[in-house]
């Protein structure tokens, strides 16, 4: 049997301590991708800070849960094993 604490339980998302930043994120994503981006306008700096402030927050808080190191060490794990795969084996015979 769980416990939770607060007594009062929320979808991940709106208790996400990122949330309020992703909501207007997307919010000037989809903004741009209707009002310019359809219409052939490609303004690359449209909602940069936007982007680079929920990057921010989502870093902070795998840090501040110590996923981040874990993160990191998938990612260097994943490209150890692309080269190893991508190196021809020495044994086998052409």
């Amino acid at each position: 049997m769980a416990i939770h604490k607060g007594g009062k339980r929320s979808s991940a998302s709106s208790s996400s301590p990122c949330a309020h930043i992703r909501t207007a994120y997307h919010n000037c994503f989809n903004r741009w991708y209707s009002e310019k981006f359809l219409k052939g306008q490609w303004d690359k700096e449209e909602c940069v800070s936007e982007w680079q402030k929920y990057q921010d927050c989502l870093s902070q808080h795998l840090e501040d849960k110590k996923l981040s190191s874990f993160l990191e060490g998938k990612a260097d794990a994943d490209s150890s094993n692309q080269a190893a795969s991508a190196i021809p084996d020495a044994g086998a015979s052409d």
